[in-house]
């Protein structure tokens, strides 16, 4: 393995900035919000926030190889403690699937010493290889979301 999971720091938003912004590519398309602005305020505001799990692969000082953030979260109505993946991004590298995969498991390593007995995540329909690592880590498809836009359809 030549990187190291950690809990990322101040030092990394910048990178973390630009993994938030390819993820809003790929989950938005056209309607994606890229302001650098808004993603910032966003982890800045989570970073270092209790429930919030948020690492990197990658060494201190140097660019973040990967990124992942989890948030803790309680069922209202059973109080189920359990985990909203917010995300998950690795750039351009040759170990990129190892990488992912090294994140993953260290985000469900935390989950399990927190007691959070459930991960939840939404994922693009066209994101194959996150839903490739969602199923290699035994997740299950259990709600599908589905639109129909009505600006200019006359069906």
């Amino acid at each position: 393995m030549s990187h190291v999971i950690r809990p990322a720091d101040e030092h990394d938003v910048d990178g973390i900035v630009d993994f938030e912004i390819e993820i809003a590519k790929i989950s938005f398309g056209d309607e994606a919000i890229t302001d650098p602005a808004v993603h910032r305020k966003r982890v800045v505001s989570a970073l270092g926030k209790s429930g919030e799990i948020m690492l990197v692969a990658g060494e201190p000082g140097t660019p973040p190889l990967g990124w992942a953030w989890l948030s803790g979260r309680r069922n209202s109505l059973t109080g189920a403690h359990y985990g909203n993946f917010r995300s998950l991004a690795v750039g351009d590298h040759p170990d990129r699937a190892e990488i992912g995969e090294d994140l993953l498991a260290e985000v469900i390593r935390l989950c399990r010493a927190d007691d959070i007995g459930e991960l939840v995540g939404k994922v693009h329909a066209t994101n194959l290889p996150m839903r490739a690592l969602y199923r290699k880590f035994d997740f299950e498809a259990v709600h599908l979301t589905m639109r129909k836009r009505l600006d200019g359809d006359d069906t």
